[in-house]
């Protein structure tokens, strides 16, 4: 039995069949309803994105106790606490780092609970929203974990994208 053409190995590590060689309908109609069930699933995981950002509330408290922050499901600061005095004592550029680090941890929580929701961590090699919201992101490999999905599903198709010869095989 010959060897499959690596080129045409899907991110499933399946032989893709490309639309000229389906054999009947069955293949499109599988090839459909796997499209609808991926279509499916990704509109639960923005419902839940919704609800996320209407309902959850996230409370951050600084390294040394003395503010705490509350951020929406969005990542967006509502609320902002400073604990008993213990602000007063602080020099001006310290309080002013508080208040910074304490901002990127509670962003970066909100940022990682939708990583979560949306499951962008497993399927985009570890990138998730909390990198981006610390600063802390490679911007190539940013635009690779949001173009790499669609890939993956051209791939599926067997359909080549512009700047690709052939579908390639996902590495792991």
């Amino acid at each position: 039995m010959p060897e499959p053409d690596e080129s045409r190995i899907g991110s499933a590590g399946k032989e893709l069949m490309v639309m000229s060689e389906w054999d009947s309908p069955v293949d499109a109609e599988r090839a459909l309803e796997k499209a609808m069930a991926d279509l499916d699933s990704e509109r639960r995981k923005l419902s839940e994105l919704g609800r996320v950002w209407r309902d959850e509330k996230t409370t951050i408290k600084s390294k040394d106790q003395s503010l705490s922050m509350t951020f929406d499901g969005r990542g967006d600061l509502v609320d902002l606490v400073f604990n008993e005095s213990k602000y007063r004592a602080l020099p001006p550029a310290q309080l002013a780092s508080v208040l910074l680090e304490t901002l990127r941890r509670g962003r970066a929580q909100s940022m990682t609970r939708m990583s979560e929701v949306m499951g962008l961590g497993e399927r985009t090699g570890g990138m998730d929203l909390s990198s981006f919201a610390s600063g802390d992101f490679d911007p190539e490999k940013l635009i690779g974990s949001l173009l790499g999905p669609m890939y993956e599903k051209m791939d599926d198709f067997g359909v080549p994208m512009p700047g690709r010869d052939a579908p390639r095989r996902q590495e792991g």
